[in-house]
């Protein structure tokens, strides 16, 4: 066994429906503008062009039912729900055909973000990960295996804050399709066991405060909840 000069870390984890076993987490991948509405709600038009993608620490997520103190250095804190894909077998350069047998499951989750400095970096041409990469902010609800759900291409995906509807819409309107999005970040990164895709969010996004309460769900597989505490 290996000697550190300090403990390491935990392993970060996600809840696996029906089960007390938990995934293990490698890697975050998030896809940028996978939705056409959110994408021109942010002053783009959408085309098929290749998808973009953005990381986060494995570290960033937090179960479901968590209270997530509001981040620091942001006073533009937005939710973004997303259906999440669990990677449970790896590979690079993955055939779309064959692309769905490497997923575990699937589950629901929030890409929250400091809307304001992933704002200031865009104008600057710099990395988001202070807008997008800091703690706590890739809430994900128990991955429900495949097993249990199938793949799901349509469903509504939707979420509200404090009981009023802000986020709605459809699987089926996924630009790049989940099949697609493994095969194409499987061929910038190795895909493994263990990896979340954050397949992006639709319209509606929008700011949080402390005392809001967020629930969020995609039919089909889950809901998710949190509430925004204090600073």
């Amino acid at each position: 066994m290996a000697d550190f000069v300090f403990p390491p870390a935990n392993q970060p984890s996600v809840a696996v429906a029906g089960s007390e076993a938990r995934f293990p987490v490698r890697r975050i991948f998030c896809v940028g503008r996978n939705y056409a509405a959110h994408a021109r709600e942010m002053g783009h038009e959408p085309e098929r062009e290749p998808p973009f993608f953005f990381t986060k620490p494995a570290d960033a997520v937090v179960d479901t039912d968590t209270v997530i103190p509001y981040p620091s250095l942001t006073k533009d804190l937005h939710h973004e729900i997303e259906m999440v894909v669990a990677i449970g077998k790896g590979g690079s350069d993955i055939d779309p055909a064959h692309a769905l047998d490497h997923v575990y499951g699937y589950a629901v989750g929030l890409d929250l973000t400091r809307r304001d400095l992933q704002g200031e970096a865009k104008k600057k041409g710099r990395p988001w990960d202070w807008g997008k990469a800091f703690d706590r902010s890739s809430p994900c609800g128990p991955i429900v295996p495949i097993a249990e759900t199938d793949h799901p291409s349509e469903g509504r995906v939707w979420l509200a804050v404090n009981g009023e509807i802000r986020q709605e819409g459809n699987l089926d309107e996924l630009i790049w399709p989940v099949a697609d999005v493994i095969a194409l970040c499987s061929q910038a990164m190795e895909l493994k066991a263990g990896d979340l895709i954050y397949t992006g969010t639709p319209a509606g996004v929008g700011a949080l405060q402390p005392g809001d309460k967020v629930e969020g769900g995609v039919d089909g597989i889950g809901e998710i909840a949190i509430t925004i505490g204090e600073a």
